[in-house]
């Protein structure tokens, strides 16, 4: 009974841990429509309200590992826990724009030491067969929450100060998390023993020498230093090697982009500006829940480096597919930013499709309706689309992916006549007009995309890196990839848009590819597999393999 009841606590705990980091990420998409009005932001505040999230949460991966090292995992989540609830207060409450920022900053400090605290607890708590399972889960609940913050930026548009209630509403996860944990014990119960495990043959350990090593050498944890990550003490280099690489190529397979470029695919297509916004969001959404789904229920019979290569496998060929249609029928589209100094100004957004961006010396992105939310690969990498997108402000040269404010408001159901009416013509002379074929090709290798990624790198990444690292180091190990996690986003981002102005839209995509390759073998030769072995089994398996 109580093994049934920590099991189920650990399973909310992950859910709801990953549902406010998908929450908080999702929802000042919307938020911002309402804000940039109430506090007549310019463009530069509105990507540094955004970015907020961002800076916190690079704070917190830089100190959050020693916290949850230091004072244990369970009071990292509770501490976290109480961080937020003051940022999400301070949020609702805000009456400046320094305040807003302070409680973004503050809201992503928390959601990142969760993120990283949530995946190792539950790794630690439950037995080896459900392992994958639980820790997936955290990833379904960052879609859910997505997904959720999408839905109620809708309800709210028209609401008066809505803002107020978005960024409130994220007390109550927040406040169920802290109540669950409460119940669950302070060290990792076993909830069997792993000797008994052994004996029943649950876990099958690579060979009868390792099983018979593993029953002669009792479990000692050991205490560890930051730097020895990067020494060959235990083989902890290689396990490093292993983390980077995986979160590295986690973003250097061009996830964080493609995404951005979704609502311009859906448009392609033929679906208008108002209807391409939602669908974009919502459509993908969905695939995302629903992969990442299948990638709970395989983690731990199919395994992860297998999920990792399958899915890696597909990311490469959906993104070179994609690269080769935009070669035929090319996509190309720019966007605006009017700071909305006066109400009237919010209503005037268009889009420019098809035009060069020198006409528009203020080009700032602001975080895309779907962008943010689904380059949330997992704990990490997450706002840095929007900020990324911040920054190509200071470039204001380049084409930019299409999801203006304007598509915005088309997603929270405002300004419908001005989106629609601005979709319409510029469409009917376009290039990829009479390219029906390649677009719908073109739509489904994106969807293939954000499916193949929800199914390996998404989920599994996270969970590689909570099984990897010893118990004394892991804490610190597991908030140095994560900080590598956002530096890599954030360059990603950063570069695309010189990129696609250097190569061109199709060769990025292209390149990708590569990557996508890349990764297959690096995942081949360097991660190993790790289901079913306790943690203690996957520790003394790396000590002793050269």
């Amino acid at each position: 009974g109580r093994a049934l009841l920590v099991l189920l606590l650990s399973a909310t705990v992950s859910l709801l841990g990953g549902l406010i980091f998908g929450y908080e990420l999702g929802i000042i998409s919307g938020a911002l429509l309402q804000l940039q009005i109430d506090f007549h932001l310019s463009c530069f505040k509105q990507e540094v309200l955004v970015s907020a999230l961002l800076i916190g949460a690079l704070l917190a991966s830089l100190v959050g590992g020693i916290l949850i090292d230091r004072h244990g995992r369970r009071r990292a989540i509770l501490v976290s826990n109480l961080v937020l609830l003051v940022g999400s207060l301070i949020l609702t409450l805000a009456r400046s724009f320094i305040g807003l920022v302070i409680g973004r900053m503050t809201v992503g400090f928390a959601i990142s030491v969760s993120s990283m605290a949530c995946c190792i607890y539950v790794s630690e708590m439950v037995a080896a067969h459900q392992r994958g399972l639980l820790v997936s889960l955290y990833e379904v609940g960052i879609t859910i929450g997505i997904l959720l913050s999408y839905a109620l930026n809708y309800i709210f548009a028209d609401v008066d100060e809505g803002w107020r209630y978005m960024f409130g509403l994220a007390i109550a996860p927040t406040a169920m998390q802290f109540l669950s944990i409460l119940f669950l014990p302070v060290n990792p119960v076993k909830l069997s023993s792993w000797d008994s495990d052994c004996q029943k043959g649950l876990i099958q350990l690579q060979d009868t020498e390792d099983r018979a090593a593993a029953k002669r050498e009792p479990y000692k944890e050991k205490h560890y230093s930051f730097l020895d990550l990067f020494r060959t003490r235990d083989n902890m280099r290689r396990r490093t090697l292993v983390g980077l690489g995986l979160v590295l190529f986690q973003q250097f397979t061009g996830q964080p982009n493609v995404l951005g470029y979704a609502s311009k695919i859906f448009h392609s297509v033929g679906f208008q500006s108002n209807s391409s916004a939602i669908l974009a969001s919502v459509g993908l959404g969905a695939i995302k829940v629903v992969a990442t789904l299948v990638a709970m229920a395989f983690a731990d019979k199919a395994g992860r480096r297998v999920l990792l290569m399958a899915g890696c496998v597909v990311m490469a060929i959906s993104v070179t597919t994609i690269g080769l249609t935009s070669r035929i029928a090319p996509l190309a589209m720019a966007r605006d930013c009017k700071a909305a100094t006066d109400p009237n100004a919010s209503h005037s957004l268009t889009q420019h499709p098809l035009t060069p961006l020198s006409s528009h010396p203020t080009v700032s992105p602001i975080l895309p309706a779907l962008g943010a939310g689904k380059s949330q690969a997992g704990p990490g990498f997450a706002a840095t689309r929007s900020l990324t997108k911040a920054f190509a402000n200071t470039q204001s040269r380049e084409v930019v992916p299409d999801s203006s404010l304007a598509q915005k408001r088309g997603l929270v159901g405002q300004a419908k006549e001005e989106t629609v009416g601005s979709a319409g013509p510029p469409f009917g002379g376009a290039p990829w007009a009479e390219h029906m074929v390649l677009n719908w090709i073109t739509l489904l290798s994106m969807m293939a995309f954000v499916s193949a990624f929800s199914v390996g790198f998404g989920p599994m990444t996270w969970l590689v890196l909570s099984e990897i690292y010893p118990a004394g180091i892991r804490g610190r190990a597991f908030a140095f990839c994560n900080s590598f996690n956002w530096a890599a986003n954030l360059l990603i981002s950063l570069s695309f848009l010189d990129l696609i102005d250097a190569i061109g839209f199709s060769w990025m995509f292209l390149l990708y590819g590569l990557m996508g390759v890349m990764a297959v073998i690096f995942i081949y030769l360097f991660v190993p597999e790790t289901k079913g072995q306790s943690l203690e089994e996957i520790d003394q398996q790396f000590s002793r393999k050269r």
